[in-house]
């Protein structure tokens, strides 16, 4: 089992511009917004988090499994709960359960204020690359 999972870089996560690390068993996304993250209102559009979410779930599933293995989101359900235009992202993932072949989640993003921008949950399928 792999207790320290570095994310590799990948073009989604370059392009959006998140880091994403991994600390106290959880996989965490941190964005610093910009003018690219916004939506034609002035907010961040609603891929922003839930990409974030989405790897940061990821994250958490490599942090679970067995080295070698690689993991892909079955579904996801997300919640959007306030918009947001400025400052800092932070979501969080943490694992629900973990099965042989399927891992259920859960994430949250929040605000600089610690108010809850999105949260959604997941199904995330393990296999053998």
């Amino acid at each position: 089992m792999t207790d320290e999972w570095t994310a590799p870089e990948f073009g989604l996560k370059a392009a959006l511009g998140f880091a994403l690390e991994n600390r106290d068993g959880r996989s965490i996304a941190v964005l610093e917004i910009s003018g690219v993250h916004l939506n034609p209102n002035g907010v961040v559009h609603g891929a922003v988090p839930f990409t974030m979410m989405d790897t940061a779930m990821g994250g958490a599933v490599m942090n679970t499994i067995d080295d070698g293995r690689r993991c892909a989101t079955i579904e996801m359900q997300t919640r959007y709960h306030r918009p947001v235009a400025t400052g800092t992202l932070t979501a969080t993932a943490e694992v629900i359960t973990a099965g042989r072949r399927v891992v259920h989640l859960r994430a949250e993003t929040r605000d600089d204020d610690d108010r809850l921008v999105a949260s959604a949950t997941a199904s995330f399928a393990v296999f053998e690359p």
